[in-house]
């Protein structure tokens, strides 16, 4: 049997942009996917603190050290600038070896969006 269980998640960052006419995604500094443990193109779900929208998009990497968080295409309809959201990702995983997953926790300043 395998589970679904919390592999990375990035708490309490900042929207700084939301572009309706892209084609769709989430664009993230480098530097913060590294520290959360996720890749182009991974599978991640959005959640907005500030009116409780829940989303499933992917991740493209935004340029290192610049604290970007842009939400792309239809997911931009469900986020402002300035919201503060936590992007999370899952992994499968058999249950023994889920047991002992270390998940990627990331809590970077929620002003800037740079790590500290």
């Amino acid at each position: 049997m395998q589970i679904e269980v919390l592999k990375s998640k990035i708490h309490r960052v900042r929207v700084t942009g939301a572009d309706l006419n892209y084609i769709g995604s989430i664009t993230i500094d480098q530097d913060l996917m590294d520290a959360a443990n996720l890749i182009a193109g991974e599978k991640v779900q959005i959640v907005n603190i500030n009116n409780g929208e829940r989303l499933e998009t992917y991740v493209i990497s935004g340029e290192r050290n610049s604290g970007e968080i842009t939400l792309n295409g239809p997911a931009a309809r469900k986020v402002q600038k300035d919201d503060i959201i936590i992007i999370i990702s899952y992994c499968s995983l058999p249950i023994e070896e889920a047991k002992k997953l270390q998940a990627k926790l990331v809590f970077p300043n929620e002003s800037t969006n740079l790590i500290a």
